[in-house]
């Protein structure tokens, strides 16, 4: 039973090394290095214990870090086929086509957005214009780091300022960007996930 505990976790340790959203793979580090410090302590492997207990304080120092409210955001209006934009595509383009494997480079998208944290950049935001300030949403892409719903919210929260009042998702999507459309306050509708940038609960916060 006390080797079960043992196996339990170091499973929980290497399972987190395959998360690619940095949050969760605090979170099941500090789980697994948890239940594996216990373990050490039972079969009276003190140096081991201690390292793990290590690793939990580690993980949890910087999941503090990262659920902070004060990050530095920044909105850029960029513009289509632009370098920077061309390279964060190229660059995240396995995982994007996880989270959307209908997108294309070529989607035709005649808005771009990008948020950069510190100065870093973290989320991407491509979309036709449909007029009456509606945007036809192509890509809503957040870089694992960032995926904790931050990004959209503060990105949601300014698009008012730029002309952009309704958002309108009607592309595939996944499983996991099915349910952050939830999360923000989308509503579906004729097929289609829907948000009113202006509604009460446009700055809701929520993952991703």
């Amino acid at each position: 039973m006390i080797e079960m505990i043992g196996y339990l976790g170091s499973a929980l340790v290497v399972a987190s090394m395959l998360m690619s959203s940095v949050v969760k793979l605090r979170i099941i580090n500090t789980i697994g290095s948890g239940i594996f410090a216990a373990y050490a302590l039972m079969i009276h492997s003190y140096p081991t214990a201690l390292m793990n207990v290590f690793l939990v304080g580690i993980n949890v120092y910087n999941l503090v870090k990262l659920s902070q409210k004060d990050r530095s955001y920044d909105l850029v209006e960029g513009t289509w086929g632009e370098g920077l934009l061309r390279y964060l595509l190229d660059y995240y383009r396995e995982d994007i086509q996880t989270y959307f494997p209908g997108f294309t480079p070529d989607c035709g998208a005649d808005r771009a957005y990008i948020v950069c944290c510190n100065g870093n950049p973290a989320g991407v935001l491509l979309g036709t214009d449909s007029g009456q300030g509606t945007l036809q949403v192509l890509l809503d892409y957040s870089t694992p780091t960032y995926r904790d719903c931050s990004i959209g919210t503060y990105l949601y929260s300014r698009l008012p300022s730029r002309g952009v009042h309704t958002l309108v998702f009607s592309g595939k999507e996944s499983q996991a960007h099915a349910a952050y459309l939830t999360k923000m306050g989308f509503a579906k509708k004729d097929g289609a996930y829907v948000k009113n940038l202006t509604a009460p609960h446009a700055t809701a916060s929520s993952h991703r």
